[in-house]
C-alpha cells in the first residue's frame, strides 16, 4: 500500500491580496492539514480540473469526434492559466506572513512580535538598563508623520542628487559626510564646501535630530530600556535603491545579514521609510528570515520599523524591481565607546 504524501498547508496572501494554499512537505498529511481554499484564480483551476474529470467520467476511456477535440481544447485552457496563476502566485512564494502592509495605517501603538534573544550579546560587554532582555521587532506609523516623511526624502533627494552610485544603491551619511559617487564614496562637507549650505539648511538638521530622538524613544519604551542609556552609533544614513544592476559589493544591498554581527556596536537597528511599497516603487519590501518562514513589512512613508540587532533578526531586503525606495537607517548602540553625535551643518 502506498503511503500518502505529507503536506504542510499555509494560506499565503500576495501583493494583489490574493490568498492561494501554499504546500511544504511536513509530518502531516494532505487530508488531515490541507483544506480547499479557492480565491478568484484558484478556483479557476478547481474548475477547469473539475470539468475535466466530468468529461472523463462521460466518456471513459473513448476519445471520440468533436468532444474530445473540446476536451484537448479545455486541457490547453487550462495548463495556460495554470502556468499563469503559478507565475504570479511565485512573485511573493517565499513570504509567509505579513506584518505590516502598506495599506494599513499601524497607530497610535506599535505592532510589537516578541522573538526569543540570540546569544549574540554574551559575546559583547553587558549594559544593565541597556543591553537587550526582550528581543523582538516592531512596526510604528504614530511616531514621524507623512508630512515629515516627504520633508526628510526631499532632503536625501537633494543630498543623494550632488552624486550617487554607478549601481542601484546609494548613501548620504549626514554624520561622517559620506555619499555615493561612482564606485567611491566622497565626504561632501570637504568636496563639495560651502555649497552644502545651498542644500541643506538648519531646519532640515532640526528635523533630522527631532526624528531621531523620537524613534530612540519608542524604542526604549517598547523594549524597556532607559533611554539615556542608548547612543546612536554608525552607520546610521540616507539610502536610495532603484532596479539598476550593481556595479560593486556595495550596491549588493539584498544579501540575508544580522546587524550585530556585521556592526559589532549595534544593539537596535531602525528604518523609517520615506516611500510607499507599490506605489513609488515595487519589490523592496524588509524581510526577516525565520527558521519557520519568512515575515515582511511593507514600506510606507512616515513606518518606523525597529527590532533588536541580534541574530533572532536575520533579515534582508528584496530587490527593488521598479521606481525608487528612500529609507534612513538608525542605529543605536549601548556602548558609550561607539556613540556618535548628531549631524550639525558646517
Amino acid at each position: 500500500m502506498l503511503k500518502p504524501k505529507l503536506f504542510h498547508c499555509l494560506v499565503v496572501e500576495n501583493r494583489k491580496g490574493q490568498r492561494y494554499v501554499s504546500r511544504k512537505s511536513s509530518l502531516l498529511t494532505k487530508t488531515e492539514n490541507c483544506p480547499l481554499i479557492y480565491p478568484p484564480a484558484n478556483s479557476f483551476l478547481f474548475l477547469c480540473f473539475s470539468l475535466l474529470r466530468g468529461n472523463a467520467l462521460r466518456q471513459g476511456s473513448s476519445w471520440r469526434g468533436s468532444r474530445g477535440l473540446v476536451a484537448l481544447l479545455l486541457v490547453v485552457v487550462c495548463v495556460s492559466g495554470a502556468a499563469t496563476w503559478l507565475y504570479l502566485s511565485s512573485l511573493d512564494s517565499d513570504i509567509t506572513e505579513v506584518l505590516a502592509s502598506q495599506r494599513e495605517l499601524v497607530s497610535p501603538e506599535p505592532r510589537v512580535f516578541t522573538v526569543q534573544c540570540s546569544e549574540d550579546y554574551e559575546n559583547h560587554k553587558r549594559y544593565p538598563g541597556c543591553t537587550p532582555q526582550k528581543c523582538g521587532r516592531a512596526v510604528a506609523d504614530g511616531v514621524v508623520t507623512r508630512e515629515e516623511a516627504q520633508v526628510l526624502r526631499r532632503l536625501a533627494e537633494r543630498g543623494l542628487a550632488l552624486a550617487g552610485s554607478e549601481g542601484g544603491a546609494s548613501i548620504l551619511d549626514l554624520h561622517s559626510g559620506a555619499l555615493s559617487m561612482g564606485k567611491q564614496f566622497v565626504n561632501i562637507y570637504r568636496y563639495f564646501g560651502d555649497q552644502i549650505g545651498d542644500v541643506f539648511t538648519p531646519e532640515d538638521f532640526q528635523l533630522y535630530r527631532d526624528v531621531r530622538g523620537r524613534i530612540q524613544a519608542i524604542i526604549a519604551k517598547t523594549f524597556g530600556l532607559d533611554p539615556t542609556l542608548m547612543y546612536l552609533t554608525k552607520p546610521t544614513f540616507f539610502s536610495r535603491i532603484n532596479s539598476t544592476a550593481a556595479k560593486t559589493q556595495h550596491d549588493e544591498y539584498w544579501h540575508p545579514h544580522i546587524d550585530k554581527v556585521t556592526y559589532g556596536s549595534f544593539d537596535y537597528t531602525s528604518l523609517l521609510y520615506l516611500s510607499d511599497y507599490d506605489s513609488d516603487f515595487t519589490g523592496g519590501r524588509f524581510v526577516f528570515m525565520d527558521q519557520n518562514g519568512n515575515r515582511t513589512v511593507e514600506p510606507r512613508a512616515g513606518r518606523v520599523s525597529f527590532f533588536s540587532s541580534g541574530s533572532e533578526n536575520l533579515h534582508r531586503v528584496e530587490k527593488v524591481t521598479w521606481g525608487t525606495r528612500y529609507a534612513i537607517t538608525v542605529s543605536f548602540t549601548c556602548d558609550p565607546a561607539h556613540a556618535i553625535a548628531d549631524p550639525t551643518l558646517p
